[in-house]
């Protein structure tokens, strides 16, 4: 009994890891490595496993410090808007809710870009017969949507300025040349006396953006009565902003950490225009 004892401490004496010291390695703010599911094939336990990527590799791009950068206008991270930010970058969230709650974010951003335009002190009487010292702004606006995302935050801009004008720029990537191409653009005829609210929901590599800067600026708007407003932005399309046009002000409500391979916004949101005007197999 005693020979069997000593026998079964040897065995769990071999058994049992070695300790190893704890390492701390640093952790980049940006994810490099995919993340995997393994799913099983075949029937009982004995079937082979398939491991499945669920993450796209993130490029990491350029950082960008927007923080000390004054043409990029970031709104408070107040708990209305993250909470706003947490339903509509929800893959589950329906399609009903995505537009609403996306609707209410839009409207914030643009509310929050108008407190950028040029104002002047205004003194009204009010009922009481008091004086009362307020502003007004002082130059005449127009937005222009690039189609077909920026076409969302059109009814945003119509809810909280009553008549105002909007534009249309639709461009697409040449397929050989991989470049921006120029389809179709409408604007009005006085846009150059106008400050411009340039609407697309999304700032990825800045490509767009930056051809509709340059078709709105040869109908004769200066660079620093643009604002280009998005609800979510990328380092690498805000150094793409910064390099061709330093005095258009980006105002967006989130920056996120980068863009994948396939160019898409990480953490992101997923293709907003498939999501909002309902193109997409959705919920």
């Amino acid at each position: 009994m005693r020979e069997r004892e000593k026998e079964r401490g040897r065995n769990m004496a071999s058994n049992t890891p070695a300790s190893t010291g704890t390492s701390t390695a640093k952790k980049s703010s940006i994810a490099t490595t995919n993340t995997s599911t393994t799913t099983s094939t075949g029937g009982g336990g004995g079937g082979a496993s398939n491991t499945v990527s669920t993450t796209p590799t993130i490029v990491p791009s350029q950082t960008y410090d927007f923080k000390n950068d004054s043409f990029v206008v970031l709104l408070p991270p107040t708990k209305q808007i993250i909470s706003l930010h947490t339903i509509i970058r929800n893959q589950l969230t329906t399609r009903e809710d995505f537009i609403f709650y996306s609707d209410r974010l839009i409207r914030l951003l643009i509310e929050h870009a108008l407190s950028l335009l040029p104002s002047r002190e205004k003194v009204v009487i009010t009922p009481t017969s008091s004086k009362y010292t307020g502003l007004e702004f002082t130059s005449k606006i127009c937005g222009v949507s690039i189609v077909r995302a920026g076409e969302s935050m059109e009814s945003g801009l119509r809810a909280v300025c009553k008549a105002v004008r909007i534009g249309k720029i639709l461009i697409q990537r040449d397929e050989e040349t991989a470049l921006p191409k120029l389809y179709y653009v409408k604007l009005p005829a006085d846009i150059g006396d106008r400050h411009v609210l340039l609407m697309d929901p999304m700032l990825a590599t800045g490509g767009s953006a930056v051809k509709a800067i340059e078709v709105i600026k040869e109908h004769g708007v200066a660079e620093d009565k643009i604002l280009f407003l998005n609800l979510i932005a990328a380092p690498a399309g805000i150094n793409t902003m910064r390099k061709h046009f330093p005095k258009v002000r980006i105002v967006t409500t989130a920056v996120d950490e980068s863009l994948d391979e396939r160019k898409y916004i990480h953490p992101g949101i997923g293709d907003f225009g498939d999501r909002y005007f309902g193109t997409t197999n959705q919920i």
